[in-house]
């Protein structure tokens, strides 16, 4: 196992280093300290040849231009807080209005745009790395210090672990998650349609005109967002279903897990045979289908188009600090944040 690092790239002074982690077995994971991005994840086929699996750029210029998020870590709070203000002990914080009027995925400089400081791991079956970041009091309208760690760590099991801690020394929000884009097809030769996504899942999330869930848990049954026997994505896509259509003809919507505690997603491909199972401690997983993604740019070679990706973002209920029948996002100086999210890659050929 080994970890490679190179020169990607500058932002404000500073140096954007990748870090390449190996396995004994050829599959790598590519993040940069900019962001915790991830670039790449290079994984096999049924026939054992070794491709790209995520959405990404091989410019770091073209995040700073053109990236919806690709691979980043996302916080202080994943998702959208409405009317960018929230309040907390009866005192108003009022956020940065990204996606005016509201406040997305952290503000204008959230935890996907920062650099991070690092520190490699390289252990006997195990290579990753730890990322570190202080966040300020008042950083995009939060209050708190924020000190958080994220960890990576790829295993000779084909499985990356992403791990997240965090502690405040002010009552705060905090809601992170990974913003990968996956496409098992391996180096986006088809878009995501084809894919199959199963859950164990009986209740959504309603979103309101805005994107922002209204409250109301609705059931899945009989619904495009029932995925407990497994569907293609294709399907949901191309539904009438109201909640499809006012997401831009797919999926951008919280799905919640039927139990607590550790709930599983399997994503797969028959084409190229190749299995993503992802296992978290996260109570809903967002599920994205790139319905915004068109644009005037390429992803490595390929123009970007609507659905070249999926988006399987494991966190806490958006806009939670808005519903109080929904889990509390709210972190108190006595506590430490924590959670854990892990993808593990195989091929039919290899099974379980």
């Amino acid at each position: 196992m080994k970890i490679v690092e190179r020169e990607f790239g500058n932002y404000d002074g500073e140096r954007v280093i990748e870090y390449t982690l190996t396995n004994d077995f050829g599959m790598s994971v590519s993040c940069l300290n900019y962001g915790c991005v991830i670039t790449k994840i290079i994984v096999p086929d049924r026939n054992g040849h070794f491709e790209n699996v995520v959405l990404g750029f091989d410019r770091f210029e073209d995040y700073l231009e053109w990236s919806p998020y690709f691979g980043a870590v996302i916080g202080r709070v994943a998702g959208r807080i409405k009317d960018a203000r929230f309040e907390l002990d009866g005192e108003e914080y009022l956020l940065a209005a990204n996606d005016y009027p509201n406040h997305l995925h952290g503000g204008q400089k959230g935890f996907s745009s920062v650099i991070w400081k690092t520190e490699k791991i390289e252990q006997e079956n195990v290579v990753g790395l730890k990322c570190f970041y202080r966040s300020l009091d008042g950083e995009e309208g939060y209050p708190g210090n924020l000190d958080t760690a994220v960890t990576y760590l790829l295993s000779n099991t084909n499985e990356l672990s992403i791990s997240y801690e965090a502690r405040t020394d002010h009552k705060t929000l905090i809601n992170l998650t990974n913003h990968s884009y996956f496409n098992l097809s391996g180096n986006l030769k088809r878009d995501c349609s084809e894919h199959i996504l199963q859950l164990e899942s009986d209740r959504f999330l309603e979103l309101g005109l805005d994107l922002i869930p209204t409250g109301k848990m609705l059931e899945s049954k009989n619904t495009p967002f029932d995925f407990n026997q497994g569907r293609f994505l294709l399907s949901g896509m191309k539904s009438s279903h109201p909640q499809i259509v006012l997401a831009g003809n797919g999926y951008d919507h919280p799905l919640l897990f039927k139990k607590s505690g550790e709930n599983t997603i399997m994503l797969s491909d028959k084409e190229s045979g190749r299995f993503l199972r992802v296992t978290t401690d996260q109570p809903c997983v967002v599920l994205y289908t790139s319905n915004q993604l068109e644009g005037p740019f390429s992803i490595s070679g390929v123009r970007a188009r609507n659905y070249l990706g999926v988006c399987l973002e494991t966190q806490g209920l958006p806009d939670a600090i808005h519903h109080p029948g929904f889990p509390t996002v709210i972190l108190h100086p006595e506590e430490v944040y924590y959670s854990k999210t892990k993808y593990r890659f195989f091929s039919n050929t290899i099974g379980v």
